[in-house]
């Protein structure tokens, strides 16, 4: 910009006669009614402000045809609007991605897979789902691409009662266990710590309770739910005690949610796609940096962050599972491949899936943003 101005301040300007008599420069005033400084001094600032009118036109005309223009990228979620993205949730108010050229779009979900499902719709750009989901759909033919570690850490789990004598997998056995929805990686989970003590679906009844609704298991309609650590964290606040929790991951550490496209996206959007996850990238860096802006941010961008302390354990939990050894050493969103290989193997053994799956060819790396370059 600055060299625009100056190369037009050095440009010998060539104001129109009608601009010019607009402006007063050739208006004739008799000689016995002015003083000849007096002309002067008004012939100067005649033309000044005709300069003046001819560089502010230009200069709004140069703007409006260099204004940024925003690519829309929009990205199907596995929740709704909830206080443990708000580093999405924030964009109106951070900006984010409107600094990388993209104009951000979220469109809710029930759960990993109906993620996936609402990207292969055409909804969607990306989908923010988890590891069983994308194993499933794999499964199932489809041409996926794993683009972005977003959680590497498992944060499922299955809370029960104390009461209700449930203190290991093992004890599920013919019990009434919520899940978020049949989508949803709470469900996947689930399934897998069953069958790591030898059960399955048919040796349970599972039941869907709807996204973070603790509310059938207090009231005594469940025996166990399957939930989340931030969810079991909200249900507490809201009056959850005396519950045993199992952690999945003590039986696999697999990471909670990856940003997942089609084959096709991943070939023709590189740029697109490099320039959305250095976006995310940076967003994640400010929520773990801050945490509590972003928690005063959710009370009005999320619909469940009404209480920021409350926001504030979310956010410490959620950025907790952003980082991991292999983060830490190679920077946020880096992949450890071995645990997406055990998961996939895992799956298999247990029957959810039928084929074998090499991570190594869905597995992309080369668009996530480099440590060195983290805000």
């Amino acid at each position: 910009m600055p060299s625009f101005l100056a190369r037009l301040l050095r440009t010998r300007l060539v104001i129109p006669a009608a601009a010019k008599r607009s402006a007063g420069i050739h208006r004739k005033v008799p000689r016995s009614t002015m003083d000849p400084g007096s002309a002067r001094l008004r012939r100067l600032s005649g033309m000044t402000a005709g300069l003046m009118a001819s560089v502010a036109l230009l200069l709004s005309s140069w703007i409006s045809a260099h204004a940024q223009t925003l690519d829309k990228f929009t990205v199907a979620g596995w929740s709704q609007p909830i206080s443990e993205i708000t580093n999405l949730l924030a964009e109106p108010d951070k900006g984010f991605f409107k600094a990388k050229g993209i104009a951000l779009d979220y469109v809710p979900g029930t759960g990993g897979g109906a993620a996936i499902q609402n990207m292969l719709s055409g909804q969607a750009d990306i989908a923010f789902t988890d590891p069983a989901s994308l194993y499933i759909a794999l499964d199932k033919g489809e041409k996926l691409v794993a683009i972005y570690n977003i959680y590497p850490q498992n944060v499922f789990n299955v809370v029960a009662p104390k009461a209700s004598g449930i203190r290991s997998a093992a004890d599920l056995k013919g019990k009434r266990i919520g899940v978020y929805s049949l989508a949803s990686g709470t469900y996947q989970n689930l399934l897998v710590l069953l069958h790591q003590v030898g059960l399955g679906e048919k040796d349970v009844s599972i039941q869907v309770a709807g996204l973070l609704n603790f509310a059938p298991l207090m009231q005594g309609q469940l025996d166990a739910t399957a939930a989340t650590d931030t969810g079991l964290l909200v249900a507490r606040a809201k009056g959850l005690s005396d519950v045993n929790v199992i952690e999945v991951r003590d039986q696999l550490n697999l990471p909670s949610d990856l940003f997942v496209v089609t084959q096709a996206t991943y070939e023709a959007k590189k740029p697109l796609l490099a320039r959305f996850l250095a976006a995310y990238r940076d967003s994640a860096a400010w929520m773990i940096a801050r945490p509590e802006e972003a928690a005063r941010i959710a009370v009005t961008r999320a619909i469940n962050g009404r209480d920021e302390a409350v926001n504030l354990d979310i956010i410490k939990l959620r950025n907790a599972s952003s980082v991991s050894s292999t983060t830490e050493r190679e920077g946020l969103g880096r992949f450890d491949l071995e645990a997406l290989q055990k998961g996939a193997d895992t799956f298999r053994s247990l029957g959810l899936i039928a084929k074998p799956l090499d991570m190594n060819t869905v597995v992309k790396s080369d668009l996530i943003p480099p440590k060195d370059g983290t805000p």
